[in-house]
């Protein structure tokens, strides 16, 4: 199955994640199929940079998102 989620990048005390398409039986830092954005949470405003028409694209084919992405892509 497909996952729409979060990966973790950056250094301690300065995480900055990846909206990453995944397949859910790999860890997070695996390979991805292909990358949809990214957020920023320690920036004042957060930062969130996201591909919404890729986004639809991989639900429309059976992507599941993570409950943390999905509140991401409903707060934009």
């Amino acid at each position: 199955m497909l996952k729409i989620r979060l990966r973790r990048m950056g250094n301690r005390n300065r995480a900055f994640y990846r909206v990453v398409v995944s397949d859910s039986r790999k860890v997070p830092t695996s390979s991805v199929l292909e990358e949809l954005g990214h957020y920023d949470p320690v920036t004042k405003p957060s930062v969130l940079n996201l591909d919404r028409d890729r986004v639809q694209y991989w639900v429309d084919r059976g992507a599941q998102m993570s409950p943390t992405v999905k509140s991401l892509v409903e707060r934009v």
